[in-house]
This record gives C-alpha cells, structure tokens and sequence, in this order.
C-alpha cells in the first residue's frame, strides 16, 4: 500500500501550480540528478526540453518554462529568495545560456530549448521530457509526469508500478476511509493520533513539529504578505487584488509588526456573522494571490487549492478558539493531510486530470474534516464532514481564462473554505449511523466523474469560461 506522509500532502514551493510549476522544477531537478548519479552530467553539452498536454495547453500562464529553468539551476523551489527568479530567467533568455545545477554552463535558448506540444503522452495529461545532448553527439531522454501536488513519477516507474517494493511503511497503514475509521476505534484514538504514529515511523517528534510549524509559518506568512499588498496581478489579466481592498475595510487598530501579532489583532476584531465571512474570503484570496504571483505557499493539496486549508485554520484560530495554539494547529494539519492522502489513493489530486473537484473539492474536504476534530467531532463525524464538502464539489470543471491561475481559481478557494466551515457543522450535528454517503462512495464518485468529465473542462483552457472570456475583454 502506498504510504503517503502529511509532508506530501504539504508541500511548500512556488506558485502558480503545484503541478504546472512546482512539479515540473522538480522533474528538472530529479533529472540533472539523474544525469550525475549516471555519470553523464560532465559530458553534457546542451539540453532540450518538451512539454506535453495540459501541462502544454497552459504552460506559459502557469509559468512552466519559468519553473523548468529554476529547476534545471538547481535552485530549490522550498528556499530560493522569490526576489531571484525573475533576474534568473532573464539572465538564461539575455545570454541563451543555463548553468544547470549551478555546476555546467551551456548553451540555453528558452525559446527554441522549450518546445510546447498540444499532443498528449500517455498514462497523464502532464507529461514531459528531458533530453541531454552528450559531447559525443549520442542523447539521453527521460520522460516524467507531474501527477499533481508536486508529485512526479517517471513513465517507467509508472508502467512498472505493481513490480516496485514499497520502501516505506507505516504502523496504520490507510487506504480508505473505512480502514481509517477501524485503526480509531481498535486504538480508542481520534484520527489526528493514528496519523502521528505513522509520521513517527518516518522521522521523531522533534522533526515532525519543526516541520509543521515551518508549514504553519509559511501559510501564515502567505496570508500576511496577501492581506498587505495591493495592484494587479500579473499574466495579462489585469486582475485587481481584493485581499488587500477587504483587508482595509475590516482591520481594527490594533498595532501588529509581525504576522504572529497580525493574528492576535485579528482575535480582537468583530465578529458579526457577515464579517466572519468576509474573514474567512480574506484569508482564502490572499494566499492565493501571492500564488498567482509566483509566491510562496503550501500545496494543500495543490498550489491552485492552497488557500482553503489555511483560510479554515485561521477560522478556527481567530473566530472559534482565541485560545488555540500549536498542538491545535498541528492536529488540523495532520488530519487534513490524511484525508487529502485518501482522495489522492482513490481518485487523484490533478486538476488535468479530474477537473477543479480535484483541486478545490479535494482541500475543502480537507480542511472540513480537520476543523471537525478540532471542534470536537469524533472520527466517524470527520468523515461526514469530508463527504459532504467534496459532494457538494462534484463535477467542478478547471477553465482557467488565459491558462492563469486567476479567475475563476481565486474566488474558488474563498467558496471551498466557506463550504468546508458549513460541511463541518453539518456534520457535528449528524448522527453517523444516518450517513446515506460514507466518504469512500464520494471518492470512487469523484474519480468516475473525473473518468467522463470531457478534457476541454481539464486544466486545458479549451472549454468554459476560458473560451467565454477573452483575454482582449479584460
């Protein structure tokens, strides 16, 4: 059985795309690594790199040929100063050359070395290959798949999937939701325990709380940047900032320098139900945004979803527990990690290959299932509340206008968050043995809708709003 971590699941990288952008820097990277492990990267002399599918269709407005060119420098999408990449890639297109991995100039025109191609290769719609040109005039090619959420697969590893041994495995072993519900009832434990033990056979308690607050920090830091700058977006669309405008209308005057403060502030502020709304939208469109601009965020469980997770928390955090801390946080995290690992096992997490219900519907039913533990929801009532939002998901099309990850991908993770809320209280008042819709149905549903959804409404932007709205009407 797969053994997927919560660290998967979140992941932090660079916007727009965890699978257009995040998944592609790390396909270069895995590549050139590749390259060394085999002893061919010193007998390089120049590369070449083509893009397949969806991955084609919306490269450039989701930055694909930027994130290929990071990636291929060997800069690590997780750290690098986001101050840096626009003089990197200019440097690349002014002087054609790349130093790949930072080690090995050579010739690098991103014009004719990214070759965009609308055919698709087989297994996934977001298919790539990497071809090195050797001294000796022979090459060598592999192809990837960025699979969604950051996660790649090479085509080999994919067509030999049932022969490979699983190099990792976890005490609580889950697949679906129903195994999960067992190991809570066999161990007397809520879900976000049975998830810590199995982090616990991977790294220790020190590590695990590092690197979920570095996540925490990052979603935080995200909100903060969101709510504080304004103007317009890039890529064409001209698309105003609205965190910063709602932001300003719902700030009280309670000094803050640093976003931890900005949090405690916001917990002094009103909270009438129509602002707790507007709260909520705030938080969800800002991260977002800063995706949009080629920021920071956490795939949760993507880059183009990554709003909704956090938006919740800070509900939670702001609105319902003034007096919520780590461990809060921690335990939100792990159970959203968990729920977004089953849908992915059971259906998928791309939007190229299942629509926006992928995407949005796979993190509003993250962040509903963890805000019901966190409200006091017993397991059984944290599935509801994943079965509900997701349900209330189904057949959510990817038709991003200008293949930005803009409109109406922004908005979306503001009506995802608000869903997930609803979904949670909903199902605190459900009695379990009522469900007529145990998760696990929702998820084969899902990924049978995501089977007949029609590939133009597939992160293509060759159905929907994408062909409805033109780039010379905005």
């Amino acid at each position: 059985m797969e053994c997927i971590s919560v660290f998967d699941m979140l992941k932090i990288g660079i916007g727009p795309s965890s699978s257009h952008t995040l998944g592609p820097w790390r396909a270069a990277e895995r590549w050139l690594k590749e390259l060394q492990e085999d002893e061919l990267f010193d007998r390089v002399s120049s590369v070449r790199v083509r893009i397949y599918g969806s991955l084609s269709l919306t490269g450039k407005g989701h930055a694909t040929d930027l994130a290929i060119m990071m990636g291929l420098t060997g800069a690590d999408p997780e750290y690098v100063p986001i101050e840096n990449i626009a003089p990197t890639v200019q440097e690349i297109r002014d002087r054609k050359k790349i130093m790949l991995d930072g080690k090995r100039e050579v010739p690098f025109d991103p014009a004719t070395a990214i070759e965009f191609k609308r055919e698709f290769l087989p297994v996934h719609a977001n298919g790539m290959e990497f071809e090195a040109i050797l001294e000796d005039g022979t090459s060598e090619m592999e192809r990837y798949y960025s699979i969604g959420g950051g996660f790649v697969v090479k085509e080999e590893r994919v067509n030999a999937k049932k022969k490979i041994a699983v190099f990792r495995t976890f005490p609580f072993p889950v697949e679906k939701g129903t195994e999960l519900l067992e190991y809570c009832k066999q161990e007397q434990k809520p879900i976000s325990d049975i998830v810590l033990e199995n982090e616990r056979s991977l790294r220790d308690d020190e590590t695990i709380d590092k690197e979920i607050k570095r996540i925490w920090d990052t979603m935080l830091e995200c909100m903060y940047i969101g709510c504080h700058t304004e103007g317009n977006l890039p890529g064409g669309l001209n698309v105003r900032r609205r965190a910063f405008d709602t932001y300003q209308k719902l700030k009280s005057d309670v000094p803050y320098e640093t976003p931890q403060e900005w949090l405690e502030g916001i917990r002094h502020t009103e909270v009438k139900f129509r602002q707790i709304l507007k709260w909520v939208s705030c938080f969800a469109l800002s991260v977002n945004e800063v995706n949009a601009s080629l920021g920071r965020v956490v795939t949760a469980p993507t880059n183009g979803s990554a709003g909704v997770i956090p938006a919740v928390l800070m509900y939670y955090l702001v609105i319902e527990n003034h007096n919520a801390g780590f461990e809060h946080i921690k335990r939100f995290l792990l159970v959203a990690g968990e729920i977004g690992s089953i849908f992915k096992k059971g259906a998928t997490i791309s939007a190229a290959m299942g629509g926006c219900q992928a995407e949005i519907g796979v993190s509003s039913a993250m962040a509903a299932g963890a805000l019901t533990e966190l409200l006091g929801g017993t397991p059984e009532q944290v599935l509801i509340a994943a079965e509900i939002a997701m349900e209330h998901h189904l057949g959510l099309t990817c038709d991003p206008i200008g293949g930005l990850v803009q409109v109406p991908c922004i908005e979306r993770n503001s009506m995802g968050a608000i869903k997930a809320i609803n979904a949670a209280e909903l199902a605190l008042d459900a009695d379990p043995k009522n469900t007529k819709v145990p998760l696990d149905k929702v998820v084969n549903t899902m990924w049978e809708t995501a089977k007949d959804m029609s590939s133009k409404y597939k992160e293509t932007s060759e159905g929907g709003l994408a062909v409805g709205v033109f780039l010379s009407d905005c």
